[in-house]
């Protein structure tokens, strides 16, 4: 069973789900896209799963910094090439688990994933 939470390190809710999964003594490899990198490939997954609208985060200060006109001008592959550039858009975690992904944390949500 592999399990990998894909994320930026110093983000709290990446820290949340992290220590649900320690506290539940889940086994997980974490990809930090600073650290480790974020490929076009890996992107299109998350996106051909998760739809490119689930994935974008638009709470983050990294979107909120985006101009007017390239909010307006959002589609598949102009989000793609903002969430390559600058993967903290990226709504986190990211968990992938038995071939499925899985978007955000709440413990209820993991309390299902791992039932």
């Amino acid at each position: 069973m592999t399990i990998t939470m894909y994320g930026i390190s110093n983000c709290d809710t990446i820290k949340k789900a992290k220590k649900y999964l320690q506290d539940n003594n889940i086994e997980f490899t974490f990809h930090d896209y600073r650290k480790d990198g974020l490929d076009e490939a890996l992107l299109t997954t998350f996106i051909d799963q998760l739809g490119w609208e689930n994935v974008l985060n638009k709470r983050g200060t990294t979107y909120r910094a985006l101009s007017e006109e390239q909010k307006q001008n959002l589609d598949a592959q102009s989000a793609k090439q903002h969430l390559l550039a600058a993967p903290a858009m990226i709504k986190r975690p990211i968990l992938q688990y038995q071939g499925q992904y899985h978007l955000g944390f709440k413990a209820a949500q993991y309390d299902e994933i791992f039932a």
